[in-house]
């Protein structure tokens, strides 16, 4: 994995860049940047975008020492994994995302094509996705899948920004996900609809917290393909069209 180098204002983050053409932010999960990130970040490259995929986790070490020794397809090998993971995301508080995405998009900048760009994020990486377009008014397309604590009580929840948007949005939800129940779904939509954004805000049936990640057992395969179809679609109508 060839990695560049990501001056942030609390450090120094490895990030993943691959492909041409305009740029797309890619948010890992929880899980690390790891030969799976590489994997998608190098499909939707294909499709022609700069994918950049930061190690988000960068203030609890390198991309290597945050991502899993282990195959979490294993029998309680994932659940293990995810009892390390508390502090790392605990790191990663709103503020500390305030102000490593400025960094983030000024790297993707610097070698896509035009200004405005597109963000993904995936699990823990949604949130962060929902923050760049709520931040950044070249933040133009923006998706986030299985992605959990979208929408708390806390007042810096991700969804008190999206007024701030200008970006059209493209959600799947795990099926019966806890960090999404169908209230905080509902809201979500509701939240999108008032602030005049073009939306899609759908739960993907079946498809588990992770279903995109096909090297833990949470894999799930029509939900995986569902979301790149639609990830492919809305980078090619916003960013293409």
């Amino acid at each position: 994995m060839n990695l560049i180098e990501i001056q942030t204002p609390d450090g120094t983050a490895e990030a993943y860049l691959t492909g041409s053409g305009p740029g797309v932010l890619f948010f890992i999960d929880a899980i690390g940047l790891r030969p799976q990130i590489v994997e998608m970040a190098d499909r939707i490259a294909a499709w022609g975008y700069t994918v950049l995929a930061p190690n988000t986790l960068y203030r609890s070490g390198t991309a290597q020492q945050t991502s899993p020794d282990g195959d979490l397809r294993a029998p309680g090998a994932r659940e293990a994994f995810f009892e390390t993971v508390g502090p790392r995301l605990a790191a990663l508080t709103p503020d500390a995302a305030a102000r490593d995405i400025p960094a983030y998009l000024g790297a993707l900048r610097e070698h896509a094509d035009g200004h405005d760009v597109g963000v993904v994020g995936y699990c823990m990486g949604a949130r962060l996705a929902i923050r760049a377009a709520s931040s950044d008014p070249a933040v133009v397309a923006a998706a986030g899948f299985h992605g959990g604590g979208l929408v708390t009580d806390d007042p810096d929840s991700p969804h008190v920004g999206l007024p701030n948007a200008r970006a059209e949005f493209v959600f799947g939800h795990a099926d019966h996900d806890r960090g999404m129940p169908p209230k905080a779904v509902e809201t979500l939509g509701r939240v999108l609809a008032d602030a005049g954004l073009t939306a899609k805000n759908e739960v993907y049936p079946d498809s588990p917290h992770g279903y995109s990640m096909n090297d833990t057992s949470m894999y799930h395969e029509p939900g995986a393909e569902r979301s790149f179809t639609e990830l492919r679609a809305l980078l090619d109508r916003i960013l293409r069209g």
